[in-house]
């Protein structure tokens, strides 16, 4: 059999990677759990009908398709059905099916792997796990629950071992009140081009809004003010103000954005930015959104991105607005392993291995090791009773730290840490 060739945008990490990522899910986990959420799996597949009922044509969708099928006569089981590319869809119909079942507002987080068509780069993958959590309310839901998933994700980075985070928020209402404030009605025009600064620039995106949109020289240099306007606190709120623009739609936003400002400033400190230029597809978004770079590392792209939305599904007269945040599992592990930002102190889970002085007494040596288990301590007996010069060499590759000798004929047990050499009773 010739070499694999490696299959790219399907990342396969390393043992040592694998444990980097194991602990990134289970501090997310234990994170959700500890502030309530629920965790829910949802099928892979859905019908395409139901993945392009938001457009979502870009995201390359992977469909089904069972090889021995007719062409002519498609598999009745099969036809029409699509892997998931993020994990809302999934939940909206998840949420529609199970309503009758679940007590809102409904807190669920997800950890799973989801798959897009679109072209491997760092960060970017064709299969990926993510790791989202959401609130969904029954016809309503409070904006305090906006704040709340905000430090949820900040408690969520501040419990791992990575560089810093910065979590830049925004809020629809500020964007779509101040553009109608200023006479600007196709807010939704406005929005789409603004949303191309970080491609095109200040001056191309004036031209764009002039041109393109029909705004007044001085409309389009406002909305570029606004775009401009960063901070930390309720500062923000008056360099908003100081614009000149009122209307309604924007004194909510700034007073749901100053509230969130606030409570970040108590519960987490440097943490939260304000950055009226972030959009986060402000088509689908309501409310507040999110996105999230590693501090220094704003390259590798949004780590942790997500919104209020006002209509995560709905059935008939039933509306179900949410709000939510997912983290992007692969491309953080990707990130922190590829640019070498954590490391693991071993690269295999077992902490001890137990020497084997000889086959007869394996049995001793597995007695020790379920005794060493059962304290929670990770161990492994030796493969073989080779001399005992190679068994440590072989915990040496192991990158296992420490080796347990058996009682012989000169006395009791001993253990050894190969990274000192110190062997102790």
């Amino acid at each position: 059999m010739s070499r694999p060739r490696p299959l790219s945008g399907f990342p396969e990490w390393l043992p040592a990677d694998r444990i980097v990522e194991q602990a990134v899910v289970d501090t997310l986990r234990r994170t959700f759990e500890l502030h309530g959420f629920a965790g829910v799996e949802t099928r892979a597949v859905e019908p395409l009908e139901q993945l392009l009922a938001k457009g979502e044509t870009d995201k390359e969708i992977y469909l089904l398709r069972r090889l021995q099928a007719d062409a002519d006569e498609p598999d009745p089981g099969l036809s029409g059905l699509g892997l998931h590319f993020d994990l809302t869809v999934p939940l909206a119909r998840y949420v529609l099916e199970n309503s009758a079942r679940l007590a809102f507002p409904f807190r669920r987080y997800q950890i799973q792997k989801a798959w897009r068509g679109e072209r491997p780069q760092e960060g970017r993958y064709r299969e990926f796990t993510q790791a989202d959590i959401d609130v969904i309310g029954d016809g309503a839901l409070a904006f305090h629950h906006e704040v709340e998933v905000a430090l949820v994700a900040a408690e969520a980075f501040a419990a791992l071992p990575i560089p810093p985070v910065r979590i830049r928020v925004n809020n629809r209402k500020i964007a779509e009140g101040f553009y109608l404030g200023l006479g600007l009605a196709d807010v939704t025009a406005v929005l789409r081009t603004v949303d191309k600064l970080d491609k095109v620039g200040p001056d191309e995106v004036e031209r764009l809004l002039v041109d393109a949109v029909g705004a007044g020289r001085e409309q389009a240099r406002a909305c570029l003010a606004l775009a401009a306007v960063r901070g930390a606190d309720a500062g923000v709120v008056d360099a908003v103000r100081a614009l000149g623009v009122d209307h309604p739609l924007l004194a909510e936003g700034l007073a749901e954005l100053a509230q969130l400002l606030d409570a970040a400033a108590e519960h987490a400190p440097g943490l939260l930015e304000a950055d009226l230029s972030v959009a986060r597809g402000l088509d689908y978004y309501t409310g507040t959104v999110y996105e999230t770079h590693l501090v220094g590392h704003e390259d590798l792209g949004s780590i942790c991105s997500g919104g209020r939305y006002d209509e995560l599904a709905r059935d008939g007269d039933r509306v179900y607005p949410g709000v939510g945040i997912s983290v992007g599992v692969s491309r953080l592990v990707g990130g922190l392993v590829g640019r070498g930002l954590v490391a693991t102190t071993r690269p295999v889970p077992s902490c001890v291995l137990v020497a084997v002085p000889d086959e007869p007494s394996r049995p001793d040596c597995d007695g020790v090791a379920a005794v060493l288990r059962r304290r929670g301590i990770p161990t492994e007996v030796a493969p073989s009773a080779a001399k005992y010069g190679r068994q440590i060499r072989h915990a040496d590759r192991r990158g296992i730290p420490f080796v347990w000798f058996p009682a012989g004929e000169r006395g009791g047990a001993e253990v050894k840490d190969i990274r000192t050499g110190d062997q102790v009773p």
